[in-house]
């Protein structure tokens, strides 16, 4: 389930892809801590691009466009955000190997970002990892009212038009319930897994 890694280390790119199309993925236990571990859950959180919700109040207030929303066009900023202290999350699980192994991913085509941005700033955000056709959705900030949540429509709305046919959330949380995350069992989701990385698609550009 889980096995840490000296101080220092560094992720390669191939094992976290690897990893990725195995169902498993790294985390680390706050931003500060040098060592990480490999997670694969018993039940995996994912949200059902048929079956995507958009609260009636976010939907109100997407039809006024607050943010431009931009995809990778910063990157590195917005995992940076992520793993940002705040008031209501004193500690993040993304830690510097974890955001140089990300960054090096976004480089090969593999990491991708959805950006709100207000008056030049950067105010909200997600990011993730595509393949085949399956994105995995790794964590989102939001630094303006609505912003990561619609970043998370964008994308979803990007997903659908692009092929992508699994968006996996990791794990399940009432934020994420409110726009039709589920949990599914480890062998269900290894067989939609498997189903979406037997064909491709493509994010961005």
């Amino acid at each position: 389930m889980t096995r840490p890694y000296a101080p220092g280390y560094s992720i390669p790119t191939d094992l976290l892809l690897k990893a990725y199309a195995s169902g498993v993925f790294p985390m680390a236990e706050s931003a500060s801590d040098p060592e990480i571990f490999w997670v694969r859950p018993e039940s995996r959180g994912i949200i059902p691009l048929d079956r995507f919700h958009v609260p009636r109040s976010l939907a109100k207030a997407m039809r006024k466009q607050p943010f431009d929303i931009r995809f990778d066009s910063d990157f590195e900023a917005t995992i940076a955000a992520c793993a940002e202290r705040r008031e209501a999350r004193p500690s993040t699980w993304i830690n510097a190997p974890i955001r140089e192994a990300y960054v090096q991913l976004h480089r090969m085509g593999h990491a991708h970002s959805v950006e709100a941005w207000l008056d030049g700033q950067l105010v909200g955000g997600l990011y993730g990892v595509s393949l085949g056709r399956a994105f995995f959705g790794e964590s989102m900030f939001s630094r303006e009212t609505d912003a990561s949540k619609i970043c998370l429509v964008k994308l979803v709305e990007r997903l659908k038009e692009r092929g992508f046919i699994l968006l996996d959330t990791q794990f399940t949380t009432e934020h994420l319930r409110r726009f039709g995350a589920v949990d599914v069992p480890r062998a269900r989701y290894e067989a939609m897994l498997a189903e979406a990385l037997s064909g491709n698609a493509v994010f961005h550009p």
